[in-house]
Protein backbone atom coordinates (compact mmCIF):
# COMPACT_ATOMS: atom_id res chain seq x y z
CA UNK A 1 0.00 0.00 0.00
CA UNK A 2 1.12 3.60 -0.76
CA UNK A 3 1.46 5.99 1.66
CA UNK A 4 -1.41 8.38 0.16
CA UNK A 5 -3.54 5.53 0.34
CA UNK A 6 -2.66 4.90 4.25
CA UNK A 7 -3.17 8.23 4.79
CA UNK A 8 -6.43 8.48 3.36
CA UNK A 9 -7.32 5.40 5.42
CA UNK A 10 -6.00 6.53 8.40
CA UNK A 11 -8.24 10.49 7.51
CA UNK A 12 -10.72 8.00 7.07
CA UNK A 13 -10.73 6.15 10.42
CA UNK A 14 -10.21 9.55 12.04
CA UNK A 15 -13.53 11.06 11.02
CA UNK A 16 -15.52 8.23 11.37
CA UNK A 17 -14.55 8.35 15.21
CA UNK A 18 -15.45 11.83 15.42
CA UNK A 19 -19.20 9.61 15.36
CA UNK A 20 -19.35 7.98 17.97
CA UNK A 21 -16.66 10.65 20.00
CA UNK A 22 -19.58 13.32 19.26
CA UNK A 23 -22.10 11.68 20.51
CA UNK A 24 -20.15 10.87 24.07
CA UNK A 25 -18.63 14.34 24.13
CA UNK A 26 -21.60 15.96 23.03
CA UNK A 27 -24.24 14.22 25.61
CA UNK A 28 -21.73 15.34 28.34
CA UNK A 29 -21.19 19.25 27.00
CA UNK A 30 -25.03 19.38 26.69
CA UNK A 31 -25.76 17.95 30.73
CA UNK A 32 -22.96 20.04 31.69
CA UNK A 33 -24.76 23.05 30.17
CA UNK A 34 -27.93 22.89 32.46
CA UNK A 35 -25.27 22.89 35.38
CA UNK A 36 -24.54 26.20 34.16
CA UNK A 37 -27.37 27.98 33.47
CA UNK A 38 -28.17 26.61 37.40
CA UNK A 39 -24.65 28.34 38.45
CA UNK A 40 -25.86 31.48 36.12
CA UNK A 41 -28.88 31.69 38.56
CA UNK A 42 -27.01 30.85 41.86
CA UNK A 43 -24.24 33.70 40.61
CA UNK A 44 -26.96 36.34 40.00
CA UNK A 45 -28.90 35.76 43.57
CA UNK A 46 -25.54 35.90 45.17
CA UNK A 47 -24.42 39.18 43.41
CA UNK A 48 -27.54 40.73 43.59
CA UNK A 49 -27.82 40.58 47.73
CA UNK A 50 -24.23 40.00 48.34
CA UNK A 51 -22.83 42.64 45.31
CA UNK A 52 -19.86 39.68 45.28
CA UNK A 53 -19.73 36.58 43.04
CA UNK A 54 -19.07 32.89 43.62
CA UNK A 55 -15.47 32.69 42.45
CA UNK A 56 -16.04 28.66 42.53
CA UNK A 57 -19.04 28.37 40.26
CA UNK A 58 -17.28 31.23 37.58
CA UNK A 59 -14.59 28.94 37.55
CA UNK A 60 -16.49 25.74 36.73
CA UNK A 61 -17.93 27.51 34.73
CA UNK A 62 -15.35 28.74 32.60
CA UNK A 63 -13.82 24.83 32.67
CA UNK A 64 -17.31 24.22 30.51
CA UNK A 65 -16.57 27.00 28.53
CA UNK A 66 -13.38 25.59 27.88
CA UNK A 67 -14.44 22.13 26.82
CA UNK A 68 -17.46 23.48 24.83
CA UNK A 69 -14.96 25.66 22.51
CA UNK A 70 -12.43 22.28 22.42
CA UNK A 71 -15.71 20.04 21.50
CA UNK A 72 -16.41 22.67 18.57
CA UNK A 73 -12.93 22.94 17.19
CA UNK A 74 -12.68 19.40 17.19
CA UNK A 75 -16.34 18.06 15.73
CA UNK A 76 -15.82 20.60 12.98
CA UNK A 77 -12.49 19.27 11.70
CA UNK A 78 -10.46 22.39 13.11
CA UNK A 79 -8.56 20.29 14.85
CA UNK A 80 -7.55 16.51 15.59
CA UNK A 81 -7.38 16.81 19.15
CA UNK A 82 -10.27 14.91 20.53
CA UNK A 83 -12.19 16.48 23.66
CA UNK A 84 -13.29 15.32 26.96
CA UNK A 85 -13.69 12.68 28.14
CA UNK A 86 -11.06 11.19 25.47
CA UNK A 87 -8.01 13.81 26.35
CA UNK A 88 -7.11 15.47 29.65
CA UNK A 89 -9.66 17.89 30.80
CA UNK A 90 -8.63 21.60 29.88
CA UNK A 91 -9.61 24.35 32.67
CA UNK A 92 -9.27 27.35 31.13
CA UNK A 93 -8.67 29.67 27.80
CA UNK A 94 -8.60 32.41 29.50
CA UNK A 95 -7.94 33.88 33.08
CA UNK A 96 -10.96 35.23 35.31
CA UNK A 97 -11.31 38.07 35.79
CA UNK A 98 -11.03 38.80 39.95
Amino acid sequence: MKKGEEKLKKDRKEGWMRIPIGIVSGVIIYVWAYLICLFFIINLIYKIITGKRLKNLSNMSEVWNTQSYHFTRYITFCTNEKPFPFEELKKDINRIED
